[in-house]
């Protein structure tokens, strides 16, 4: 057994199937343009290596500090931002959201209908910061997700409002405040639906600690951790380390969807968004993830406690039960079976039911593929990037645990 092997306790040699498996099913057919994959068990490095082009059209290959378009996985880290001012008292998870954004008191919930004819009721109860840190609060995306449409009339009241995330000039609370006009979609707390929860998260970050929520983000989260190069756009002297974003066309082959140079994430945003707006490196990532699989801290910088981190990786979703019993539309950027859900992060709550090894591991993934999970039972961080939109072309997620979780050798 070699020494790296000893450290981690996992065979180095199985774990060079990954590359095999990579190059062989995603490079060499080039049915990804290129992609890095960093593997950490027991605080060291097993795995880590970057894989075919960072920008095909330029011909440069994907560098080792590449940056990339994290979307979604922009989530753990809002959701980790606002339960540090829950550890801090300014709220609890039951309470009403309304607290801080009062035009929520007038939320009404759709039942039928829609213009003039829509009819409506009263919520049972107000929504809550549990409700929106787990998706469950009656929100919706506004329509054009994936699989899910954009035809609901809750979704036309979205978009006659402008209620939008990345892309929008609106202020935090006054996105908050035209969300407090929308019909919540479900009684609070009774379904799930992925939604533009997080970004409320972000928002109320904002609100709550009276800071900008990328300076809270920087001051409580990126500085600490020494996450140097994530931030809400890429500025004009690391440009040429962003990553072009593909899409596969009809003919299946890549085509550019973004440009590293023109793209939106080359210029700051006017709104902040806690749901999708993050870009970074695999390096960072890996660092926040071994902030979570430490129990909340790295390297004498302790961001959030452990019991409440355990408390945000359990499964939130009413009775106990699984995303297929209570996500509506079922679009996520994770498959569904036999999953939980928790105050920002999803769970495996069954082997059986994902068909995946390992359990009790909790993760999320990004529109553009990106992938991490962490677990605790087996002391193991993974992250996986590249640029392929939309997210769930390939099963990377499944594929990469059977890789890693077979190179177990402890």
């Amino acid at each position: 057994m070699d020494a790296q092997s000893q450290w981690t306790g996992l065979d180095a040699g199985r774990l060079e199937r990954i590359t095999d498996h990579i190059e062989r099913n995603y490079i060499g057919p080039q049915k990804i343009a290129g992609c890095q994959i960093s593997v950490s068990r027991h605080g060291h490095s097993a795995y880590q290596k970057s894989f075919g082009s960072m920008d095909l059209e330029r011909g440069k290959p994907m560098m080792d500090d590449a940056i990339f378009r994290i979307y979604s996985m922009t989530k753990p880290i809002t959701s980790i931002a606002l339960m540090t001012l829950y550890e801090k008292g300014y709220f609890q998870l039951n309470d009403p959201v309304s607290r801080f954004v009062p035009s929520w008191k007038k939320h009404r919930v759709w039942v039928s209908g829609e213009g003039e004819d829509m009819v409506t009721e009263a919520p049972r109860r107000p929504v809550s910061f549990k409700d929106v840190l787990s998706h469950s609060g009656g929100f919706t995306y506004g329509g054009g997700l994936p699989g899910v449409g954009d035809q609901h009339p809750v979704d036309k009241i979205y978009r006659g409002l402008k209620v939008r995330s990345v892309g929008g000039k609106d202020s935090m609370m006054e996105f908050l405040d035209k969300l407090g006009q929308v019909p919540l979609l479900y009684q609070p707390g009774e379904r799930w639906m992925y939604s533009l929860a997080t970004d409320i998260c972000g928002a109320l970050v904002e609100v709550i600690s009276g800071k900008p929520f990328a300076q809270y983000l920087q001051e409580e989260i990126f500085g600490p951790l020494g996450m140097t190069d994530t931030a809400f756009f890429v500025a004009p002297d690391k440009i040429d380390r962003f990553c072009a974003n593909y899409q596969r066309g009809p003919d299946k082959k890549l085509k550019v969807m973004d440009d590293p140079v023109t793209s939106e994430f080359a210029r700051e945003p006017g709104f902040k968004s806690g749901g999708g707006g993050l870009t970074g490196t695999t390096a960072d990532y890996m660092r926040f993830c071994e902030m979570l699989r430490r129990g909340g801290e790295l390297d004498g910088h302790r961001v959030i406690g452990p019991r409440t981190l355990e408390m945000m990786h359990m499964n939130h979703l009413a009775d106990g039960k699984d995303l297929t019993q209570l996500a509506i539309g079922g679009f996520s950027e994770t498959a569904n079976e036999g999953v939980g859900f928790g105050l920002g992060f999803a769970s495996t709550m069954s082997q059986t039911q994902t068909a995946t090894l390992g359990s009790g591991d909790y993760y999320w993934g990004g529109a553009a593929s990106t992938i991490f999970w962490v677990d605790p039972k087996e002391d193991l961080s993974v992250v996986f990037m590249t640029q392929l939109m939309p997210s769930g072309t390939f099963n990377f997620r499944g594929q990469l645990k059977s890789l890693i979780y077979s190179a177990i050798i402890d």
